[in-house]
């Protein structure tokens, strides 16, 4: 009888699967006994290193089967598909890293050098271990439950072992260390300085030199105080005593003699600090405040002082924290100090970092094209609900809002529901009124202003697929804002204000019908579309403003500069006078529409493009500005201007795109 241990892993996981081997009268048997594998931790690590964890599972299997096994079993046989596993376990003259060193000390306990072999991973089982079967694989897979073919052969016509040779430079091979001499003073200074640096908090460097001072107390048998007894007050301040003179005397080698000491007046008193010396002696505050300790201006311990003083005071602002500090420390150049600290405090620059804003971008080719039927470039949107009689009861009923990108004229349907089945009725009656549109733009869903929860459940559960199909066999694009860049769609929901406030001052409180509802929308339709489009002029002998109307209703009720086609074409056909007074429109629409979209009302600034590793703050107007998430740049998308309009952004909960008016900017590129 054998045991036969295969070990695998992979990316995924790792683990081990045990057969015994049965030869009675020249009959060969071979069946599994018992499996384990392990999931890949969580902190990446190499496939070598996993591959050596799972040859320590096959050999604690190998335990495990041999304590319950009462049989007698002739010997254990480990195979790995791992070439590097089989140079770890037996190297003779090599150390390895820690990792490396304490699983092969496993192996080596319980199993022998020549025990071990290689097998090709096509021939290993254990590779269903590290990478998985489905159910229907593991019942079918006879290799799984019977072991691989050549146990069921004899001995000779095993896998050949390869020749290993010298080991792979990718061993984890401990290096052998090298010593450098350096003068006694460099070393001793490097190395306190190095201690400093570990350490990121004031109080934790005070504990940790007043421990060190309590270590040499007790070896001179100068306390009698032991090692485990709680840190006391005067050890703390015997601690920073040891910092801030190891400080001075390293930063001050001639105190008189320092330019940036000599407004200081630095004078030496009891405890042999350089403190200052300055006008403050008669005055009736502490001792301390009198005489504060003096700091250099760029060392890590006045880093470690300012850090403590601003959370000390609740990550006040820089003349409260450079004022408490001075009540018991003076840092030289203290305020640039201070500033130059509170620039890098992330919890500060969650609190007050401005909003991300970029220069405008040009208007888009649909927006200033002229020459075309109204309404073939459209807007869309939902508002409501807006409750109506039928019956005895109160239902809901939803506006669906189509403007035109161009001449900024609307349409009204009424929705009787927010599925997709209503909207696409809605679309159809739509267009078999205002002709079909070339181009229709929306929000994405969850961006409709002024919709309540019910409206965003329900829109972001449309069909979107189907809705695009119906309208590819119109030949008509349906383009989509990104996610949260609702200033994007301000063209409609502009439009949606001025509904909702004519809809306010008709209806008031009433409520009203189906019949009664299609209606009003009608009449503020026709409102909204009878609005000025250019200045209203108090001259008398200047044209009427520029309407939305004077285009869908072709009735010129204004003095009419000349065209394309003259004047006496009114009285001869109606196509002819139609096709005038379009042409009218179009020219005064170029002349005295289009130039006023020439201007940027806001963003006229350049500001910095981010970058990929760019640390943000995701805004979120429906929570406190100390709730919104951290974020890191990923990937920037580029309009035709060069500039970066939205950007991809990894969290914690995953991967968003979002439009740079929601971010605020922390930190430049976490990468550098």
């Amino acid at each position: 009888m054998q045991l036969h241990h295969f070990s695998d892993a992979s990316e995924l996981g790792y683990g081990a699967v045990s057969y015994l081997r049965v030869v009675s009268n020249n009959d060969i048997n071979c069946n599994i006994v018992l499996s384990r594998n392990r999931l890949a931790p969580v902190k990446p690590s190499t496939i070598p290193r996993l591959e050596l964890a799972a040859a320590v599972v096959a050999v604690q299997l190998d335990q495990r089967i041999r304590q319950s096994f009462e049989l007698p079993l002739l010997d254990s046989v480990f195979w790995t598909d791992s070439t590097i596993v089989l140079h770890y376990i037996r190297n003779e003259d090599k150390r390895y890293q820690t990792f490396v060193a304490n699983r092969v000390s496993q192996i080596r306990e319980v199993s022998q050098v020549t025990q071990w072999k290689h097998v090709c991973t096509e021939l290993n089982p254990a590779d269903d271990v590290s990478r998985g079967l489905s159910a229907e694989e593991l019942i079918n897979s006879k290799r799984w439950l019977k072991g691989p073919a050549f146990l069921w052969q004899e001995e000779q016509l095993w896998p050949c072992q390869p020749e290993l040779g010298s080991l792979p430079p990718d061993a984890e091979v401990k290096k052998s260390s090298q010593t450098y001499a350096m003068s006694s003073k460099l070393t001793s200074q490097s190395a306190i300085d190095c201690f400093i640096q570990r350490y990121s908090s004031w109080y934790k460097l005070k504990r940790a030199i007043a421990l060190i001072l309590r270590v040499k107390n007790i070896l001179r048998k100068k306390t009698e105080l032991r090692l485990c007894s709680p840190i006391t007050l005067n050890e703390m301040k015997q601690g920073e005593i040891a910092i801030i003179d190891y400080v001075q005397r390293t930063q001050f080698t001639f105190p008189k003699k320092e330019e940036s000491l000599k407004k200081l007046n630095p004078v030496q008193l009891g405890d042999g600090l350089l403190r200052v010396g300055g006008r403050l002696t008669n005055a009736p505050i502490p001792e301390a405040a009198k005489h504060p300790a003096i700091l250099p201006q760029k060392n890590h311990v006045s880093k470690l002082v300012i850090w403590h003083f601003h959370k000390l005071t609740g990550h006040s602002g820089v003349e409260r924290v450079l004022a408490e500090i001075r009540q018991s420390f003076w840092i030289i150049s203290g305020r640039a100090a201070v500033k130059q600290v509170l620039a890098q405090c992330v919890p500060c620059k969650r609190q007050r970092a401005p909003i991300s804003t970029q220069y405008m971008a040009n208007l888009p080719v649909d927006r200033v094209t002229p020459c075309q039927p109204p309404f073939t470039h459209v807007g869309i949107d939902y508002f409501g609900p807006i409750n109506v009689k039928r019956g005895r009861s109160e239902v809901k009923r939803y506006g669906c809002l189509f403007t035109c990108l161009t001449i900024r004229a609307i349409h009204l349907e009424v929705a009787h529901s927010l599925d997709t089945e209503s909207f696409i009725n809605a679309l159809q009656r739509f267009m078999a009124r205002r002709g079909t549109p070339q181009l229709i733009r929306s929000d994405n869903g969850t961006n409709f202003i002024g919709a309540r929860h019910e409206l965003q459940k329900a829109l972001n559960e449309w069909n979107q697929q189907r809705i695009e199909e119906h309208l590819l066999q119109r030949e008509t694009q349906w383009k989509f804002n990104p996610l949260a860049a609702s200033h994007m769609g301000g063209v409609w929901e502009r439009q949606i204000r001025s509904v909702r406030s004519i809809l306010m001052s008709l209806a008031g409180q009433q409520i009203l019908d189906d019949e009664g509802l299609t209606t009003l929308f009608c009449i503020i339709e026709n409102i909204v579309n009878g609005r000025p489009l250019t200045k209203v002029s108090e001259d008398p002998r200047d044209s009427q403003p520029l309407t939305p109307n004077d285009l869908l209703l072709l009735r010129p009720e204004c003095p009419l500069p000349p065209g394309h086609f003259l004047k006496q074409d009114l009285y001869r056909c109606r196509w002819r006078q139609v096709q005038y007074l379009a042409d009218i429109f179009w020219v005064r629409w170029v002349k005295e529409y289009l130039p006023n979209l020439q201007q940027r009302q806001k963003w006229n600034h350049h500001s910095r493009n981010y970058q990929i590793g760019d640390l943000v703050l995701i805004l979120h107007e429906s929570t406190p500005r100390c709730q919104w998430p951290l974020g890191l740049v990923t990937d920037v998308n580029i309009g035709d201007d060069g500039l970066v309009r939205s950007v991809q952004v990894k969290t914690h909960r995953g991967t968003y795109i979002r439009p740079i008016h929601k971010l605020c900017l922390l930190e430049g590129n976490m990468n550098e």
